[in-house]
């Protein structure tokens, strides 16, 4: 069921982010309820849930746009909050930076302000096609520009775990597929990628593991396999023929 599962061992990765208890409450809303999962180095990660589940909510707490209520978030070493600004670098779904620059300045100075990583520049601005907009200001940008523009400044950036929401959102079905060949091939490199994906069939094909969020809940963790497994389990019946129908049964 997923196409990334050829790249895995039988050696599990080591964790470098664990995450237990994470709650936010907005007045009587519960937006996450004693959220657990981990992150593991160099895997693509993906966060899959329906509309409302607390996606957004989680990776800003995670991030520290937000405080949780409670809850830890421990790094590799056993170090607490801390040090999020050193491990993780958090890409919102739908921001449009400095408007009045151009994508070139914007790259520019992210790479100056983060310390990025300028012997990727090239690369990256080739495989998302931002050299052709490179002149163009970032308020004239469609939205699928915008994206390729915003992917780039995300992985040049030099934090090890990138959380990135919706990293297909605006593109084309062709600008999909090389996006994701891009996010893949970086995380081969040992880049950690965390990302939360709409699209149950575009987030079967690209990401190793998943977590399962639902009513603010993590309703399961593991590989497509594993889930399968305990979509199984509790139905009481054979696994689900496809990654959607997991989905279902899960949340």
């Amino acid at each position: 069921m997923n196409d990334a599962s050829a790249r895995a061992d039988d050696r599990v990765p080591p964790t470098i982010v664990s995450v237990a208890g994470l709650s936010k409450t907005y007045g009587s809303v519960v937006a996450l309820d004693s959220v657990a999962f981990s992150i593991r180095g160099g895997e693509i990660l993906g966060l899959i849930g329906p509309n409302g589940a607390g996606k957004t909510t989680l990776f800003e707490c995670l991030a520290g746009v937000q405080p949780a209520d409670s809850g830890r978030v421990v790094f590799a070493g056993g170090h607490e909050a801390a040090r999020r600004g050193d491990v993780l670098f958090y890409l919102p779904d739908g921001i449009a930076p400095w408007p009045d620059q151009t994508v070139e300045w914007a790259l520019r100075f992210s790479l100056d302000f983060f310390g990025g990583r300028r012997e990727s520049y090239d690369d990256i601005a080739e495989r998302l096609e931002v050299a052709p907009i490179r002149r163009t200001r970032m308020k004239a940008l469609s939205q699928g520009q915008r994206k390729r523009a915003l992917l780039a400044m995300a992985l040049l950036t030099p934090q090890p775990v990138l959380l990135i929401d919706e990293p297909f959102e605006g593109l084309d079905l062709r600008q999909s597929r090389e996006a994701a060949k891009t996010l893949r091939s970086y995380a081969s490199l040992g880049r950690t990628l965390f990302l939360s994906i709409h699209h149950i069939s575009e987030a079967g094909r690209l990401c190793e593991r998943f977590v399962l969020l639902s009513g603010g809940r993590t309703r399961g963790e593991g590989t497509a396999e594993e889930l399968a497994s305990l979509a199984a389990s509790r139905v009481g019946g054979p696994p689900p023929a496809d990654f959607e129908e997991v989905f279902l049964a899960l949340t």
